[in-house]
């Protein structure tokens, strides 16, 4: 078995004006697709390469630094296309939103830690929403392609939202701005994409 890059559900224009149609194009297939072929070429001859990446994320440190790069690039950027649509669903519902408005407070107080997540994690990297091991909803940001699932990340839990802050996500529209595009990522994230991720950790 070698892993794919996944195809998108929406064209690379579908989240103008917010996200543009160059960088949707050249984020895909350019710099995942990278990610999963240099993955691939890693595991080439490995016992390795029939695992499911979940299962070598979670036990990243067992794997060289190679790995670790590029199959956490692979499952980041996998989640971050999931998650995005032309026809976002603009807030959470059901458990979820009880569970930001217990935790955060409530949703606007949430949004704003989460976005100074992403804002203030430096150079380039991801925020993430999670659920830890004890089953609490968590914000955090991670460097480079690491994320919560690694074993060896700060910290730990299944991510069921993030959002990418290297700066190819968004220096072509955006430049240094990263706020704006953090701004902007609010308008195509599908809080119903989140909610169902949140509900299958949820059923495990």
């Amino acid at each position: 078995m070698t892993f794919e890059l996944p195809k998108l559900q929406y064209s690379y224009d579908a989240l103008e004006p917010f996200i543009d149609t160059l960088t949707m194009n050249i984020h895909h297939e350019k710099h995942h697709g990278t990610y999963v072929s240099n993955l691939n070429n890693a595991l080439q001859g490995t016992e390795t390469i029939n695992f499911k990446l979940e299962q070598i994320i979670k036990n990243i440190s067992n794997y060289p630094t190679v790995i670790r790069n590029n199959g956490g690039g692979h499952y980041n950027h996998s989640l971050f296309w999931s998650i995005m649509s032309p026809n976002a669903h603009k807030q959470p519902t059901g458990t979820l939103l009880e569970r930001i408005n217990s935790e955060f407070g409530n949703f606007d107080k949430f949004k704003e830690i989460f976005t100074n997540t992403a804002l203030t994690r430096f150079g380039s990297g991801w925020a993430w929403l999670y659920v830890d091991k004890i089953g609490k909803l968590c914000v955090c940001s991670t460097p480079n392609q690491d994320n919560p699932l690694m074993d060896i990340a700060d910290c730990q839990g299944i991510p069921i939202m993030g959002i990418d802050v290297w700066e190819h996500a968004y220096y072509l529209k955006y430049q240094n701005r990263r706020a704006e595009y953090i701004n902007a990522f609010w308008n195509v994230l599908d809080w119903s994409k989140v909610v169902q991720n949140f509900e299958e950790i949820k059923n495990i």
